[in-house]
């Protein structure tokens, strides 16, 4: 027989024993004696017979496989984050099966639920749901991992950057250059990290920014819609929920002939690839994506492995990237 190529049933022929008994020593599971633990490795080795990943799960009850739950597919964003926890999980030999709940909060519970017959563990990337509906999942289901949202209780244990800290260091920013007036176009209302850059904008009125909350969307063409209504209380400095609502805004910008940054700001956030390449290029916070992925995939192996986790870990700091899109406030020099 050629090596490598025997069957599980072929070593319990060799053996003498039952394909169970060869199952239990696989998995290092069951009562095996000793001796008989043995012969079944001397048959294994005789043979040149290798486990499949797929026997080792029958033996030991895991997949090798761990879910990762997105919003959306199509974004960047998420796509760069899936990459980042990746590295990891291919590093320990795991693969990754991936679903979007396509915007839908209200999906995101079932979703997660249904993964669970197919892995180990899931990573749920900046879930939406209700924080009732995220405590009822975690109860039931204890290898679970939040990654850009910190639950309101302890469960489930969460990865993620300092939103907050970052978005407060970028209206220092624009208040250095002498904006005072700003509009924030706002995310999602159900996400928590638009909920967290809002609270930032808002709590920058204790440094002096005036700040003016514009309901928008973390897509281009919410960036775009949001322009007029925001212009209308006219602000030098336009604060977006991240860089794709920030590069719709530009568009709408250079077509009402508004110069960027001569006559107005504009502050993106995340840090996606095609930010450097906006016209004018976009000033932003460039998100720990690496770290933050290396990070959740530590968290899920030891989840997976039945090991103590930290629910609160240390928040990872953003970086502050300034480009071409802002500069000092009409008629202000920056401070």
């Amino acid at each position: 027989m050629e090596r490598g190529r025997a069957t599980i049933t072929d070593v319990a022929r060799e053996a003498g024993v039952s394909i169970a008994t060869v199952s239990r020593v696989i998995g290092e599971r069951g009562s095996v004696s000793p001796e008989l633990a043995e012969r079944v490795r001397a048959a294994a080795e005789q043979l040149g017979y290798q486990p499949s990943r797929i026997a080792r799960g029958l033996a030991t009850g895991e997949t090798g496989m761990v879910g990762v739950l997105v919003p959306q597919l199509s974004s960047p964003y998420f796509h760069e984050l899936i990459k980042a926890i990746g590295v990891g999980a291919r590093q320990d030999d795991y693969h990754m099966l991936v679903l979007e709940s396509d915007d839908q909060p209200n999906h995101e519970a079932e979703l997660a639920t249904s993964l669970y017959t197919h892995v180990d563990g899931v990573i749920l990337c900046a879930p939406r749901m209700p924080e009732d509906d995220l405590a009822r999942l975690a109860a039931g289901h204890p290898r679970l991992l939040c990654v850009n949202r910190v639950p309101a209780g302890d469960q489930p244990a969460a990865a993620a950057y300092d939103i907050y800290s970052s978005m407060l260091t970028l209206c220092r920013l624009v208040y250095d250059l002498g904006h005072r007036r700003v509009a924030f176009l706002a995310g999602r209302p159900d996400s928590w990290a638009s909920g967290r850059r809002r609270r930032a904008v808002q709590d920058a009125a204790a440094f002096g920014l005036d700040p003016l909350v514009v309901p928008a969307g973390p897509f281009l063409d919410h960036g775009y819609a949001a322009v007029d209504r925001a212009l209308e209380h006219h602000p030098t400095a336009l604060l977006a929920t991240n860089d794709f609502t920030a590069m719709g805004a530009l568009t709408r910008l250079m077509e009402l002939g508004r110069r960027v940054p001569e006559e107005i700001s504009v502050v993106g956030f995340d840090d996606v690839h095609f930010s450097r390449y906006a016209c004018p290029s976009l000033t932003t916070v460039r998100v720990p994506r690496l770290e933050l992925g290396a990070l959740a995939w530590s968290m899920m192996r030891s989840l997976i492995a039945g090991e103590p986790v930290e629910s609160r870990p240390s928040l990872l700091a953003g970086e502050i990237i300034v480009r071409e899109s802002t500069g000092p406030a009409p008629g202000a020099a920056a401070q």
